[in-house]
């Protein structure tokens, strides 16, 4: 086993939920925290562990993104009007790895991430090779002709593991999809209950 498919694992176990829904994750056999002391007895969170524990699902969903980027993320979210809450997710779903993702060009948020560093994928007919890019309504995301063959993207298409979220438009044929909307938190497809408004009480305290 890969030493990031160990640390994705055991950010699953850390957070007590199977982050991604994965069949393969050790959550589903083990269900407590990794380490010594992993099955002692917990007391009942405080709020404020509660809150941190939702930060860090919603961090760890998207690949673990470092808190000075997921802090950005979420300033941008609070400046804008409405509900700080649904526009974080909104700029969350918009990372152009998460929208790879979705759309099932790779297996994994990690995977994504690394195949857009190689250069692997185009917006708008451009090669972009940064992550954190942010997707707008009506983008065309292309994976490189000659990058379509590659064993991990024919394996992702093909796994039945997840769905493609309504707000996305996906032809697997031609390895093209676009961005059709951004998304609300009732729209996207997360295995596990997020909180992002527990998210907004640990960075409003």
């Amino acid at each position: 086993m890969s030493k990031r498919v160990q640390a994705k694992y055991k950010i699953n176990r850390r957070l007590m939920c199977n982050l991604w829904g994965r069949p393969k994750s050790p959550f589903n056999k083990r269900e407590y925290r990794p380490g010594e002391h992993g099955q002692a007895r917990r007391r009942k969170p405080s709020d404020f562990g509660t809150q941190l524990n939702a930060k860090q699902q919603l961090k760890g969903y998207y690949g673990n993104i470092t808190e000075r980027q997921f802090r950005r993320v979420y300033a941008e979210a609070e400046r804008r009007k409405g509900d700080t809450s649904e526009h974080l997710i909104g700029l969350l779903e918009r990372r152009l790895d998460a929208v790879v993702y979705r759309m099932k060009f790779v297996p994994t948020v990690f995977a994504a991430r690394q195949f857009i560093n190689h250069g692997h994928i185009r917006v708008n007919k451009r090669r972009v090779n940064i992550p954190s890019y942010r997707v707008n309504e009506g983008d065309v995301i292309e994976v490189k002709e000659k990058s379509r063959e590659i064993p991990m993207v024919l394996e992702a298409v093909e796994s039945p593991e997840r769905d493609i979220p309504d707000y996305l438009e996906v032809d697997h044929r031609n390895m093209k999809g676009s961005f059709s909307r951004i998304p609300m938190l009732a729209d996207v497809p997360y295995p596990v209950q997020m909180e992002p408004n527990l998210v907004v009480e640990y960075y409003s305290r």
